[in-house]
């Protein structure tokens, strides 16, 4: 087992500060190489404690203020503008932060594009949900329609 300090929300596992022991092939192969954790060491507490700090200053004040954006992220479907060929396939995929940008956009508030979950590779035109962690207790499913430009 290895003892690790993730740097980044890892659904299933913990969020960016968390000490956690997973197994040897998950941290060598995944989260090390992907930069979602660093190893731990006797040292590892300052940085355990700055990342702490950056999560609390970009995490909403209160639990309210993250409920009443998740009820108006639900509300409203989201438009995303895309390039896409006659077929409806697009050129390249929708990422998170193509949903950060549109849900900004919308005025529907900022989000952080590391919270933002896609179920898939969105690879056409159509109607999708994505999952946004707006805080610890509370997530929002957002309605995309992706449509081509």
């Amino acid at each position: 087992m290895s003892k690790l300090i993730l740097t980044h929300e890892v659904t299933g596992l913990g969020a960016a500060g968390d000490v956690v022991e997973v197994k040897n092939g998950y941290a060598r192969n995944y989260l090390l190489p992907r930069g979602f954790a660093l190893t731990w060491s006797k040292g590892g507490e300052k940085q355990v404690l700055s990342i702490k700090a950056a999560r609390a200053a970009r995490a909403h004040a209160s639990v309210e203020a993250a409920q009443a954006q998740a009820a108006a992220l639900s509300a409203k479907p989201v438009k995303l503008v895309v390039k896409a060929g006659e077929s409806g396939r697009l050129f390249g995929t929708v990422k998170a932060e193509d949903v950060a940008k549109a849900v900004e956009a919308a005025g529907l508030g900022a989000i952080d594009k590391r919270k933002v979950e896609l179920p898939a590779h969105i690879k056409s035109v159509g109607s999708y949900t994505a999952n946004v962690r707006l805080h610890e207790d509370v997530a929002a499913v957002i309605n995309l329609d992706v449509v081509s430009s």
